[in-house]
């Protein structure tokens, strides 16, 4: 009798099945650590408008875009144009162009000529507020007194500021705004296609309160309302006030009427501007607590305080300063005078002194910001080598140093420095900067680069790009005094400060000794000269850097200006002229990110160019490790950044000292658990992580929540007496909510900054855990206890790995199974006589 087998089909595609399905998870890449939450911001509130006929020029296909009009504080603002006519000639600014001006005014129709900061910038088309140059009724013709006291030779337009102080009194008086701090745009190009793009600088009114965006205008006891302004963009063609058309357009030949005479602003497009409140937004009589510390942490710190008033019980206010100076305050706290600062070195603790509790606050980034204009608009791409940079710092191209142009002997020796002869006379004639960077090579020839601005006083952060700059070899030798393959030396007056082998500099040396005549000092007198500070001034701190980055202009004073008896001659400012400007900074990446400016591609340890983002910041975080005497923090270490990693990232830190009352350990660890919590989701609004920043991976989270949790709950033996029941248990902010609205902020002085509505729930965060009675800790748990248990805890991405790994187990030892039994039967049916 013969036997049949079935053959068994199912049961082999099911294996089958099985093996494909687990090589399938095996390639699945596993998720990161960390998914940012984004929220909702004000850049969806883009503005389209077009342009109108007017008595001579038709800008009927001109479409302006302003893409972002609401939750507006400082900051820079996208504005962009298609469907006009080319800026002609392309070296200077004839005809067809546009004038932008940030304008105050209560008017829902729009704002009037009185109330627009114009007139102190570059003198394109016209001098500034003088309404018209021509004699005569030459301009509009108008009933209207107002309007006609305007028109005629040398009529200026005054600016009535909204404050209630009095209007200027003529076309050069610059009480209000000037030539180093207007933001004027008297000229945006046009390009051959007929599109154009900008970044206007939109000032709140702790930057200019002459315009008081932002203020409170509602009355007291009612809803705040922010004072709105307005953004109004004039469109240029090729006629004149009184209709002479400009045919041959040349540097001779152009415009010479200021946008404020009234047939140019007939033609006006006008934007609403709705602002963040900058007045004060927490309730009025709760603890005030002032935060010193790192900058890196200023925009997040101040983004979180409407929320943090609200929910906490404690206005926060953020004081951006050295970190030396908030270690200090650290470790002088006591009882009488509490304290938390934010740093990124920790603070040293020795002896038997109390102990001071690290919780990481932010992931935040250092960048060199730029703004440069080619001859095809703004150029948005720059590579940048350890080299190079310490080329910059070490103002070792010939124009970093003063030079002169009327040096006449035997006034002096030569035009310029001995000292830098040979060596290029600007970054962008170096050829190894050209080799990177071609398309500088396009640069308008007359265009003259700014000195690398770098922020004044000692920081933490100075010193990890002294060590980015050290931890490259071609770098070191430079610095050391070994010249580049170009035959480029660094300027000696800096080879003798070491600054190859001195790990700990934290400040940018400007020991160049150079004193020269002033620029175009005709004739030579001798009387004015300017020194290497006045070429090359500091930036207050390094937001200042981008806000200077952004207008263009990094206020020097080197030009001659004619004395006026009795007055001695001196040097002054002469803005660079729109469309030549090439000015770059030292900056951080959230403040790079609020005005707009392009940031460098910085090379890492791997010879990788990388930019700050979300994703490279994350991964020089990935590559820290702690600092050998406190394992609570990490140490930025540009020399490990490898891959994907920005070699400029840097964790700032809070630190607390448990030598404080309960009540205050409670107020600064709800603080660290918002920061941790809802302050981790990205966006504009109140409580939320502004631009520029890359949320904390989970470990870090995890840790600032345990050192929250080990403040609150103190030393044993602790003072606990407290008028706050909550002071010792885990009552207050859970760390994984925003338990509070609040009204929104849009000041920025140092101290609070801006914010919107809005905040969102943190899906990654969990409440902290209630501790033992009485403010001991719970048995078993040292003084960093909490904080070893975060660090060894395990991620999102780590748990899906590990359940991806047991799946795929399953799937091979299933699949393995199903085909074995067919195998080993059909085997025995062989071996069967």
């Amino acid at each position: 009798m013969t036997q049949v087998l079935t053959r068994p089909r199912p049961r082999i595609l099911i294996a089958v099945g099985c093996l494909l399905a687990a090589l399938v998870v095996a390639l699945l890449p596993v998720p990161p650590g960390t998914t940012p939450a984004v929220a909702a911001t004000g850049q969806d509130s883009a503005v389209t408008k077009s342009g109108k006929k007017g008595k001579y020029d038709d800008f009927s296909d001109l479409k302006v875009t302003v893409h972002q009009t609401k939750s507006l504080r400082s900051q820079g603002v996208r504005v962009s144009w298609e469907g006009a006519a080319p800026t002609l000639p392309s070296n200077t600014f004839s005809v067809n162009y546009l004038q932008i001006m940030q304008c105050w005014g209560d008017d829902p129709a729009g704002p009037d000529r009185e109330q627009c900061a114009y007139g102190a910038g570059a003198a394109i088309g016209g001098n500034g507020r003088v309404a018209s140059p021509c004699s005569g009724e030459c301009d509009l013709p108008t009933e209207d007194p107002e309007e006609r006291k305007y028109t005629g030779a040398n009529a200026f337009v005054p600016f009535s500021p909204a404050n209630g102080e009095p209007p200027t009194k003529s076309s050069h008086d610059y009480t209000y705004f000037g030539q180093l701090d207007t933001n004027e745009q008297s000229g945006v190009r046009t390009f051959d296609n007929g599109t154009g793009e900008t970044e206007f600088e939109l000032q709140d009114a702790i930057q200019s309160d002459h315009l008081g965006c932002g203020v409170n205008t509602a009355p007291a006891g009612s809803t705040p309302e922010p004072r709105h302004c307005w953004l109004v963009v004039v469109p240029r063609g090729t006629h004149e006030v009184n209709g002479t058309e400009i045919t041959n357009p040349n540097v001779s030949d152009q415009l010479r009427s200021s946008p404020l005479s009234a047939t140019n602003w007939s033609q006006r497009i006008v934007f609403r501007l709705d602002f963040l409140p900058v007045d004060q937004f927490c309730p009025e009589g709760q603890p005030e607590r002032a935060i010193p510390g790192s900058e890196l942490a200023d925009d997040a710190v101040s983004s979180w305080g409407p929320k943090l008033c609200t929910s906490t019980g404690n206005t926060f206010t953020f004081n951006r300063g050295p970190e030396e100076a908030a270690r200090g305050e650290v470790l002088g706290t006591t009882k009488e005078t509490p304290a938390m600062g934010v740093t990124v070195d920790p603070v040293a603790q020795g002896g038997d002194g109390p102990r001071v509790v690290h919780a990481p606050v932010a992931v935040a980034g250092l960048a060199i910001g730029f703004f440069i204009e080619g001859t095809d608009g703004v150029i948005q791409e720059m590579k940048l080598t350890p080299r190079l940079v310490a080329k910059l710092l070490t103002h070792s191209y010939v124009h970093d140093v003063p030079w002169t142009n009327v040096c006449n002997p035997p006034a002096c020796d030569s035009p310029e420095a001995e000292h830098l002869k040979g060596n290029p006379l600007y970054f962008t004639k170096d050829k190894e900067f050209l080799d990177l960077n071609p398309e500088f090579a396009k640069l308008d020839p007359q265009v003259e680069p700014m000195s690398l601005m770098v922020p004044q006083g000692n920081s933490d952060t100075t010193r990890v790009i002294w060590n980015w700059l050290q931890s490259d070899k071609a770098a070191r030798d430079f610095l050391s005094g070994k010249p580049d393959s170009h035959g480029m030396r660094v300027n000696p007056y800096f080879q003798e400060m070491n600054l190859a082998e001195n790990t700990d500099l934290t400040d940018f040396p400007k020991s160049d000794p150079t004193v020269k005549p002033a620029i175009n000092d005709q004739p030579l007198t001798g009387t004015a000269t300017y020194t290497i500070l006045d070429l090359d001034p500091y930036t207050i701190d390094l937001h200042d850097g981008a806000v200077k980055t952004r207008r263009g202009n990094n206020g020097r004073t080197t030009e001659y200006q004619v004395p006026n008896p009795p007055m001695p001659a001196k040097v002054a400012n002469l803005a660079p002229w729109p469309g030549r400007r090439v000015v770059m900074a030292i900056v951080d990446a959230a403040s790079a990110a609020r005005y707009g400016l392009q940031t460098a591609a910085l090379r890492n340890a791997d010879g990788k160019f990388v930019k700050p983002s979300v994703v490279t910041l994350q991964a020089g975080v990935n590559a820290m490790r702690p600092w050998p005497d406190n394992s609570a923090v990490l140490k930025p270490d540009p020399a490990r950044a490898k891959g994907q990693a920005y070699p400029m990232t840097v964790v700032t830190y809070a630190a607390a000292s448990m030598n404080q009352d309960a009540k205050d350990r409670k107020a600064y660890a709800d603080f660290i658990r918002f920061g941790a919590g809802p302050g981790q989701t990205q966006g504009l609004g109140a409580g939320e992580l502004p631009p520029g920043y890359a949320p904390l991976p989970a470990k870090l989270r995890k840790q600032a929540k345990a050192a929250a949790d080990d403040l609150q709950r103190g030393d044993p033996g602790s003072d606990p007496s407290s008028d706050d029941p909550n002071a010792n248990g885990s009552g207050g902010l859970t760390a994984g909510a925003d338990t509070g609205g609040g009204t929104s902020s849009g000041a920025d002085s140092g101290g609070t900054s801006a914010g919107g509505p809005g905040g969102g729930a943190d899906p990654g965060s969990s409440a902290p855990e209630a501790s033992a009675p009485n403010g001991s800790a719970p048995p078993g748990s040292g003084p960093q206890q909490n904080i070893a248990q975060a660090k060894q805890g395990l991620t999102p991405g780590e748990i899906l790995g590990i359940i991806r790994w047991v799946l795929l187990a399953i799937l091979f030892v299933g699949g393995a199974a199903g085909l074995a039994g067919p195998i080993m039967l059909r085997y025995a049916q062989r071996r069967t006589p």
